[in-house]
């Protein structure tokens, strides 16, 4: 059983950092390995552009899995094709688990190429794809494979695939988006798409920065994409036109640099100081967003609302996030989030556990939003 998975993991001093991807594996592997199946998983690891780079091995990450199988032995095979590949296989007896190494050491995965497929594809007589955060990439283990073999989702792909469903396929109304992040440009397709589909939409981050400047606010020296103001203009345009409540800051968070312990002062967004730079939303505008959304049923959030790495610019997303927590334990709100900056700010939060469903998906997540369709998702759905 040929199971694609993400074992692309953060690492420190060689030694897997947050296992929470790994965790999130098990529900499928067990369920696999319950039933004598021989789960041979597929991954990449980091970037090595179709070299071996030992320091991107997954040798290192298979030990980690282990642990998070209650100590189920994995073995691992030092390549993922091939004779070491097929000795692994060969080797394994019934309810065991091999992890293949990283996957891009070939340059075959990412060119989705056939060949290269189709030796992975030899390996196994069925292949799962449990990986919805490499869905997004047209590589040959996660959609040429699935052309190859009888396919089927995993349980955590089911569960994605379930969540943004209930968010954004047939949602509860109303309906409402947070979206933060640096600039509007890196999300244009997010937006475009989300204004046409929510009722609500609050933008946050340096991108509102950008928003309020083309609306004639004076944004000091704020991080704020001043090419992009008559894109701004539009979507704001676009949002009145489809009946989208726009949410823009009231009052922000302003401080001459952005570092811990500096000064700070709460500015309302029409005077803000030339010399300061805004780093969070203020009180103003968190009451505002809160009240905007205790009367939605489902939200949807990709971005942060300020620069939460540094204290005390976090206090904004925290606040939010706790109340948006709070709603979802109470089953008031159903709340989907998700993308690395999200749920570095929910965890930091402490409510990283408390929303409706918390994405360990980065890019895939992220075009999902913008409306796009997934290759590995699509080869799915014709090997059906």
């Amino acid at each position: 059983m040929l199971v694609r998975a993400d074992l692309n993991v953060p690492m420190q001093d060689g030694r897997v950092s947050d296992v929470t991807r790994l965790e999130r594996l098990v529900p499928t592997i067990k369920a696999l390995t319950g039933r004598r199946a021989r789960v041979v998983l597929l991954s990449h690891f980091g970037r090595p552009k179709g070299q071996v780079v030992p320091a991107l091995s997954l040798q290192p990450v298979a030990a980690a899995l282990a642990d998070c199988l209650d100590g189920l032995p994995v073995a691992f095979a030092e390549d993922c094709v091939g004779p070491r590949a097929e000795a692994a296989v060969g080797a394994l007896a019934d309810g065991e688990v091999l992890v293949l190494e990283n996957l891009r050491f070939h340059a075959g995965e990412e060119q989705n190429d056939g060949d290269f497929a189709a030796a992975l594809a030899a390996l196994g007589d069925l292949y799962v794809n449990d990986a919805f955060s490499a869905a997004h990439r047209a590589h040959a283990s996660t959609e040429k494979l699935a052309r190859l073999l009888p396919a089927a989702a995993g349980r955590l792909m089911e569960e994605e695939l379930a969540a943004l469903a209930a968010a954004l396929g047939n949602p509860k109304r109303p309906l409402a988006a947070i979206v933060g992040g640096a600039k509007i440009s890196s999300k244009l397709d997010l937006l475009g798409n989300l204004v046409a589909q929510v009722d609500v939409l609050v933008i946050g981050g340096a991108m509102a920065n950008t928003f309020l400047n083309a609306l004639g606010h004076d944004v000091g020296r704020s991080l704020c994409e001043h090419e992009m103001a008559a894109t701004a203009r539009e979507i704001a345009e676009r949002a009145k036109a489809v009946g989208c409540r726009l949410v823009l800051p009231l009052d922000v968070v302003v401080a001459p640099a952005l570092e811990a312990g500096v000064a700070t002062q709460v500015s309302d967004i029409g005077a803000v100081p030339a010399d300061q730079m805004i780093l969070d939303v203020g009180p103003a505008s968190v009451k505002d967003i809160l009240d905007r959304l205790e009367s939605c049923q489902t939200l949807v959030w990709n971005g942060p609302l300020g620069a939460f790495e540094v204290v005390p610019f976090d206090e904004g997303t925290n606040a939010v996030a706790r109340q948006v927590a709070a709603w979802s334990r109470a089953g008031q709100l159903m709340s989907v989030a998700g993308g690395g900056d999200t749920v570095a700010a929910l965890r930091r939060a402490g409510v990283v556990d408390d929303l409706s469903y918390v994405s360990s998906a980065g890019g895939a997540f992220l075009e999902w939003l913008e409306g796009k369709s997934l290759p590995g998702v699509a080869a799915l759905i014709r090997s059906s």
